[in-house]
């Protein structure tokens, strides 16, 4: 019985190994939507696109892993939030509701809620884990960003992928990688990411 209930204890994400539960949580939110306004300053414009290549996305997987799915959510939801209300962090210091990449920060709170649900089943201890978990995020991302910079834009689909998506390919496959070897590194580092039979301890931990 001691084993079973050690086992339910066990931390579902990383977050949940820092002391607290709702001021921990508040922090955490915060913390997340800050380190995603400071990720997307540092940006590097591509020639023929309003899309620049940011750490923004990075960022965002990376927070919505360590948070699992509700404080994630909330935390870009808070970005999102305080960016349409002028404060600004959105990508190269932009706010409100007229940057045309306002749809990847939309794709944001959705990519950040199911990032964090893959990980609180396990979807970040081990590096192929990771790296399909960052994938599904990933292409949450651009499946709302893309459609609303053609409309932003008024493109076609054709031009709007190579606006916001085909130049970032490669870029987006070293993010998946980097996360695929920090997170079950972290986990290792932890000693927390298994139990004494080799399993991952319960996920039923709420975000």
């Amino acid at each position: 019985m001691a084993t079973a209930h050690t086992a339910r204890r066990r931390p579902a994400v990383l977050g949940d190994l820092l002391p607290g539960a709702l001021a921990r949580d508040a922090a955490l939110v915060a913390g997340a939507a800050a380190f995603t306004g400071l990720a997307a300053q540092i940006a590097i414009p591509l020639p023929g696109t309003p899309v620049p290549v940011t750490g923004q996305t990075f960022a965002v997987l990376l927070a919505a892993a360590a948070l699992g799915p509700v404080r994630a959510a909330l935390a870009m939801l808070l970005y999102l939030a305080a960016g349409l209300a002028g404060m600004p962090w959105f990508t190269e210091g932009g706010s409100g509701t007229g940057v045309p990449t306002l749809g990847y920060v939309l794709g944001f709170v959705a990519a950040a809620a199911v990032v964090g649900r893959l990980a609180q089943h396990g979807g970040d201890r081990t590096p192929l884990r990771t790296a399909a978990t960052m994938l599904a995020g990933t292409t949450i991302m651009y499946a709302a960003g893309v459609p609303y910079l053609m409309a932003a834009l008024d493109v076609d689909l054709g031009r709007a992928l190579d606006l916001g998506m085909t130049p970032f390919l490669a870029g987006d496959a070293l993010k998946v990688l980097l996360a695929a070897a920090l997170l079950p590194a972290a986990w290792k580092l932890t000693g927390a990411g298994r139990d004494r039979n080799g399993d991952h301890g319960d996920h039923g931990h709420r975000g």
